[in-house]
């Protein structure tokens, strides 16, 4: 638990999106970074099945946002990240998926 929320983890791309198909999550956290599969991979997945396109989605990463669409990537979190920050952003993100 972090923040009061269940926290599931993943090793890669792949293994995410085969526990997000198993147990759909009210948001998701992903790296851009993630090994087998990135995490843009992991976001179109996600947004191209009906199922899981209105997942809000925090993105972290370490690299240049700068080629990043804001419309695509409205929820994005620059490491370094603290617990207290991600806690933020997850709550953020979560409020403003409600109002689309």
């Amino acid at each position: 638990m972090l923040g009061g929320y269940r926290v599931i983890t993943a090793e890669d791309g792949i293994q995410a999106l085969q526990r997000i198909e198993g147990d759909q999550p009210h948001v998701v956290v992903l790296d851009l970074g993630l090994p087998l599969l990135s995490g843009r991979d992991v976001r179109r997945e996600l947004a191209a099945h009906i199922a899981t396109k209105d997942i809000p989605i925090v993105v972290v990463t370490g690299a240049d946002t700068s080629d990043l669409d804001p419309v695509e990537f409205p929820c994005l979190l620059c490491k370094p990240v603290t617990p207290e920050s991600l806690i933020e952003a997850v709550e953020a993100c979560l409020r403003n998926s409600e109002h689309d």
